[in-house]
């Protein structure tokens, strides 16, 4: 009964841990497909999302939906916010790579401010439903549940919406899309829109996990990173995939070798899993149509 227990609390807490890091992931892919730029904001959005989640609803004593709603909505503002100063100005330049320095500016102005303005310790989280126990408690349902709506929605929009065929477009070749005549720029700005949202989204459903704390920015950043790098980069449904079984070997790591032997066995896996496949596991190169 023990080992069934702790290998049920490796599986429960891997699988929400790895959804968190999943919608990470997407968050990455969402604002690389319209611009071309890997922003290394997606961390801290998903850190602004448990910090914003626990400051509208534990100190400002807010309801749940408005809470929510209020969170998301500033999120998607600080993905607009970055589109315009750290991304922007980069498109135009002849040297592009800036957008490393760039976003990672953007990112530690973020933390920064947070940690001033917020706490530098780790702050509570509100229980949001109050519902199960255990390995179903929904601390650790909630992002797996929230993953899974995330990507029904895109693949709806991306099939059923204007807009999604037309962040399709711009995605696959953003020049033709232009000489099309659609909207590139309010294009990108409402993907970065987005994916702040989804960004916020998973500090939100992850945050009675994970708590508000501004050094989650970081550590989202990296692990967020990883399916992106194992699904293929531009590729949600692989950042699914490769956020899931990251949680999982994370969490089993953790309990077999511990501490920063944990940390050291996630980097080897990344690192040989990039150089046998550089593509990542589910980015395959396919044909364009021109």
């Amino acid at each position: 009964m023990a080992l069934g227990g702790t290998l049920a609390s490796i599986l429960a807490t891997g699988l929400a841990m790895g959804a968190i890091y999943a919608l990470i992931g997407v968050t990455y892919n969402i604002m690389f497909s319209t611009s071309r730029v890997m922003s290394f904001t997606a961390g801290q959005l998903g850190m602004l999302g448990g910090v914003l989640g626990s400051f509208f609803i534990l100190r400002l004593g807010l309801p749940l939906i408005p809470g929510f709603a209020l969170t998301l909505a500033a999120c998607a503002v600080i993905g607009i916010v970055t589109e315009i100063v750290a991304v922007r100005p980069v498109l135009k330049s002849l040297d592009q790579h800036l957008y490393v320095l760039s976003t990672l500016a953007m990112a530690l102005m973020i933390q920064q401010v947070t940690a001033i303005e917020w706490s530098t310790e780790p702050q509570a989280f509100p229980r949001l439903f109050g519902l199960g126990s255990g390995v179903l408690d929904e601390k650790f349902w909630l992002p797996i549940g929230a993953c899974a709506l995330v990507i029904a929605g895109l693949e709806w929009m991306q099939r059923a919406t204007l807009v999604g065929r037309a962040f399709l477009a711009v995605a696959e070749d953003n020049f033709a899309a232009r000489a099309l005549g659609l909207p590139e720029r309010n294009l990108r700005v409402l993907s970065y829109a987005l994916a702040g949202a989804i960004g916020g989204l998973a500090g939100f459903a992850g945050g009675e996990l994970m708590l508000a704390f501004f050094a989650n920015g970081a550590l989202l950043n990296f692990y967020g990173f990883v399916p992106v790098a194992l699904g293929g980069l531009g590729n949600n449904r692989g950042s699914i995939v490769g956020g899931l079984a990251l949680g999982i070997f994370q969490q089993a790591a953790n309990f077999l070798v511990g501490g920063i032997f944990a940390s050291v066995a996630v980097f080897v896996v990344f690192i040989v899993v990039l150089l046998a496949w550089p593509q990542g596991l589910f980015g395959l190169s396919t044909g364009r149509r021109v």
